[in-house]
C-alpha cells in the first residue's frame, strides 16, 4: 500500500463521493425485510478502494453514505454509515496486492478480491451495523440482525459482480495504457 495521497487521490474522492450519493437512489428492493436494497454505489466504492486504498474507500464510504442519507432522506443513519467505512478501508488495505493499476488484475487476484470484500462485509453488515443498530438507535436485535444479513448478501453479489468487472475492465485499460508509454519512452 503506498503511503502517498495526492491529485489523483483527492480526484477519486470526490468522483467517488459524487457516485456514491447519486447511486444511493438506485435501490432494488429486498421484499423479505424492510429498508433493505441492493445498491450498485458499494461497487462504485469497492472499486475505487480496490484502485487507490483503504483512505480513499473509508472516505468515500464515511462522505457518500452520510451525504446520500442526508440528501435523500433527511437524516443519516449512522450506525449503517460506519460499516461502509469498514469495507471500502478493508478492501482499500488490499490494493497494492490486488495490482489493478499495474495491469495484474487477474484470476487469483479476482478471487482475493472477492475474499476480501466477503469478509468485510461479513464484519460490517453481520456485526458492526446491527450491533451499533441496538445500542445507537434501540432497534430490536431480530429486525436489525435480519437486514444486516440481507445487506451483507446484497453487497457480496454486487460488489462480486459488478465490482469486479470494473477491476477487470480498469486493469486491462491500465495495462494498456502503460504499454503505450513504455513504447513512446524508447
Amino acid at each position: 500500500m503506498d503511503k502517498k495521497f495526492g491529485i489523483k487521490e483527492v480526484v477519486a474522492v470526490g468522483i467517488g463521493t459524487a457516485l456514491f450519493v447519486v447511486l444511493t437512489e438506485v435501490q432494488i428492493p429486498v421484499v423479505v425485510v424492510p429498508n433493505t436494497a441492493l445498491q450498485p454505489r458499494m461497487a462504485v466504492m469497492a472499486f475505487l478502494a480496490a484502485v487507490f486504498g483503504p483512505i480513499v474507500g473509508a472516505v468515500i464510504g464515511f462522505l457518500g453514505h452520510t451525504l446520500g442519507d442526508a440528501m435523500f432522506y433527511g437524516s443519516v443513519w449512522w450506525s449503517w454509515v460506519f460499516p461502509e467505512i469498514v469495507v471500502g478501508g478493508a478492501i482499500g488495505f488490499f490494493a497494492k496486492k490486488f495490482a489493478v493499476r499495474e495491469g495484474e488484475f487477474d484470476k487469483n487476484n479476482i478471487i482475493l478480491f472477492n475474499i476480501v470484500q466477503i469478509v468485510s462485509n461479513a464484519v460490517a453488515w453481520i456485526i458492526v451495523a446491527p450491533v451499533l443498530d441496538i445500542v445507537i438507535y434501540k432497534e430490536p436485535a431480530n429486525k436489525v440482525f435480519g437486514q444486516g444479513a440481507l445487506a451483507f448478501l446484497g453487497n457480496i453479489i454486487i460488489i462480486g459482480i459488478l465490482g469486479s468487472i470494473l477491476l477487470v475492465v480498469y486493469s486491462n485499460i491500465s495495462a494498456k495504457s502503460a504499454s503505450l508509454e513504455k513504447e513512446t519512452d524508447e
